[in-house]
């Protein structure tokens, strides 16, 4: 298990990668499998107060804020925000902060997070969850989408390793958190804390997730 200072490390490298490629990350959203993921998104209508967490470049935020009254998006990357805010600025809130730092001014009726889950630490995962808890209104749900793709490239530190390592288009090198969740155990994980949590793949590698905390 890593030491905080560590896991900080290694977090801060994160967002340095995603802020490296803000400017040449592609648009994965017409992807064959995360178009499905889509979908999901148009099914589960997230509506009223909607939190997207780690917003990237937006590519989930326009469906987003096609059902809700409002959206609040979170990302630590200025960059990401940018490339995002230049997608849709109807009923969206961009907010700059560190998701593990960062606690909401109010509380919501569906969290969101898009291909974020994946990055969260699993020694900060408990931690993500109960923030997540902490952002809902009474009654209010969860929806993520994500992948468990890692690429024999990134996986320098072998494949029992979730810390991976990036190259950015300048060349330099970052490490980043990939967890390759299969959805039984990812479902299991989150009834031990306490969450009913429906995970399902679409198209290997892309799954998605929703519920509600409380079992």
């Amino acid at each position: 298990m890593a030491g905080d200072d560590e896991l900080d490390a290694l977090l801060a490298e994160q967002v340095a990668y995603y802020r490296a490629v803000a400017g040449e990350y592609g648009d994965y959203g017409a992807m064959p499998g995360v178009s499905a993921l889509g979908e999901v998104i148009e099914e589960f209508a997230p509506a009223g107060r909607v939190l997207e967490l780690a917003c990237g470049p937006g590519v989930w935020t326009p469906l987003l804020a096609r059902h809700a009254d409002e959206v609040t998006a979170v990302d630590a990357s200025p960059e990401m925000l940018a490339r995002a805010a230049a997608r849709v600025d109807e009923r969206v809130r961009w907010v700059e902060a560190d998701v593990f730092g960062w606690r909401p001014d109010g509380v919501f009726d569906v969290v969101f997070f898009g291909f974020w889950l994946s990055h969260v630490p699993r020694e900060r995962f408990a931690e993500f969850w109960a923030m997540v808890a902490g952002c809902l209104a009474p009654g209010g749900r969860v929806l993520f989408v994500d992948d468990a793709l890692r690429t024999a490239e990134e996986l320098v530190e072998g494949v029992e390793s979730t810390t991976i390592r990036r190259w950015a288009g300048d060349g330099g090198v970052h490490r980043a958190v990939k967890v390759a969740y299969r959805p039984d155990e990812l479902s299991r994980e989150l009834a031990g804390l306490g969450w009913s949590v429906e995970v399902r793949l679409t198209e290997w590698p892309f799954y998605w997730g929703a519920g509600r905390p409380g079992a």
